[in-house]
């Protein structure tokens, strides 16, 4: 409740005060017309009800259209990690494609945090230490985008690997599809950023809202006397609640409670991507000692696969 009314503390207590002097003013000017027929505040309370409505629902798609896309990661990130363990060719079991494979994965773990960071507007390269090296890091600083930097550093391993045929054309081919969905994946993530909510929209509703805490007491006076002012008070909280819930939903990636949770997702990514590489190396381990205790010097893929 505390955070929740102070994103309107202010208009409470400018309501407040303006009802109290309303009433004051009543009290002591008893003799001058103040009534207004309660219809026509009841009327552009109607309006404002409308339009609200109007609002959240834009904001709220805002806001579910930023998740859709981030769940979009998830999958898209699990299956690059699928596609670089199961594509790329490695029968002697080397270091050099076991530490290709964890870098790759890793560098997607700090993809994910970083593109969640740059959304925040802030330091999208911070998240990278321990999860890339410092030539890499170099590397990105060159960039303003920091997420399409990592996304360049994945084309460039994949391009490597295709040379030195440790993956074919094909496979190539749709892992370069994946990744060429996660830029757009971050594309969208921009725009949804980058556009902004009509601000005349917000302006208008917000006189109108104005207007109506207005002419309120007019039309409870006669009725409520000193009643009307905490009435009138959880009346305009209300609305003006409903109001800042639509801003806060309709720009989802401003590091506030009611944002898309960017940062929770990342690390769900970073877990499962790690549960997938730390299942890669079990099996690197099994097999290569299998290897070992039967020929050193040859692979037997068929026994691999009965393994």
């Amino acid at each position: 409740m505390k955070y929740v009314l102070g994103k309107i503390k202010v208009e409470i207590v400018l309501v407040l005060a303006y009802t109290i002097l309303f009433e004051i003013f009543h009290h002591y000017f008893i003799n001058l017309p103040v009534d207004i027929p309660i219809a026509i505040p009841t009327m552009i309370g109607t309006i404002i009800s409308l339009l609200l409505a109007f609002k959240s629902n834009q904001a709220y798609d805002r806001w579910w259209e930023a998740r859709i896309v981030w769940g979009a990661v998830v999958n898209d990130s699990r299956t690059l990690i699928r596609q670089v363990l199961t594509f790329y060719k490695d029968p002697d079991f080397s270091v050099e494609a076991s530490e290709f494979k964890e870098n790759f994965a890793k560098r997607q773990i700090a993809w994910c945090y970083s593109l969640g960071q740059a959304l925040r507007n802030k330091d999208a390269i911070k998240p990278l230490a321990g999860l890339m090296s410092e030539e890499e890091i170099k590397y990105i600083k060159n960039h303003q985008n920091v997420p399409n930097a990592i996304l360049m550093l994945h084309a460039r391993d994949l391009r490597n690997a295709k040379n030195e045929k440790r993956i074919n054309m094909y496979q190539q081919v749709e892992i370069d599809n994946t990744l060429s969905r996660l830029c757009d994946e971050m594309g969208k993530c921009e725009r949804i950023k980058n556009t902004i909510f009509p601000t005349t929209y917000s302006l208008y509703i917000r006189l109108t809202l104005c207007l109506f805490i207005l002419l309120l007491p007019f039309g409870l006076t006669s009725v409520l006397s000193w009643f009307a002012i905490p009435l009138i008070t959880a009346i305009a909280g209300a609305f003006f609640l409903i109001e800042r819930m639509a801003i806060h939903l309709q720009d989802p990636f401003e590091n506030r409670p009611t944002d898309t949770p960017v940062t929770t997702i990342a690390n769900t990514i970073e877990k499962n991507i790690k549960q997938m590489l730390n299942e890669y190396q079990s099996e690197f381990d099994i097999l290569k000692e299998f290897d070992l205790e039967n020929d050193p010097k040859k692979v037997d893929s068929n026994a691999y696969f009965v393994l």
